[in-house]
């Protein structure tokens, strides 16, 4: 009986210590892409402040930490919504800002697409400043519905893809609900904090 559990013993300390040699040698599991990246909750409309918002008693702080825009009126948050910013290299400024411009279908000068005669896209996601057209294509920039200008470099609010981190090349994308929201309810003049709120 002695050697059976003695023998019992054995094989269960070398089982384990053969896998705290293989956790050693290959470390923990990895994570897939879709696991590390968190969802951003969803658009949040306060319908009761909403119906009180107008452009003249409305401003916007954008939470570069947290990825969200907020409209508000006084200290109370009347739309909270998911953003994506600038990404490294490209970071969105932060201070004060006011909206200096209102362009419902704005197009980028700077970032968009070489397209053909035909409008096809022969080679997408360039920078008309550093990329050169092939033979035969034009700049197209990209569409920036429902813009709100922040900066005189180009910088602002708009609809665009929305991934979960900073992605953009500097302006503060929006989903297309919340950039209809914050453009109608705002006007040129409109406070705007981008900050580490």
């Amino acid at each position: 009986m002695k050697r059976i559990c003695l023998t019992t013993i054995i094989v269960v300390v070398a089982v384990a210590l053969a896998g705290v040699a293989r956790a050693q040698l290959f470390g923990p599991k990895m994570k897939k892409p879709n696991e590390l990246i968190s969802k951003q909750a969803p658009l949040k409309v306060n319908q009761t402040l909403l119906a009180q918002a107008t452009p003249y008693a409305t401003h916007i702080l954008v939470s570069i930490p947290k990825q969200r825009a907020y409209m508000m009126i006084g200290e109370q948050i009347v739309v909270d919504g998911p953003i994506s910013s600038g990404k490294r290299g490209h970071e969105t400024p932060r201070g004060h800002f006011s909206v200096m411009e209102k362009d419902l279908n704005h197009y980028s000068s700077l970032y968009g697409d070489f397209v053909d005669g035909r409008g096809r896209v022969v080679r997408a996601g360039v920078s008309a400043h550093i990329d050169s057209a092939p033979s035969g294509t034009h700049f197209a920039g990209a569409s920036m519905k429902w813009f709100l200008r922040l900066t005189g470099e180009g910088v602002g609010m708009h609809i665009g893809i929305l991934p979960g981190y900073p992605a953009s090349h500097g302006c503060v994308r929006e989903s297309v609900d919340g950039a209809k929201l914050f453009y109608d309810h705002a006007k040129v003049g409109t406070p705007v904090d981008v900050g580490d709120f």
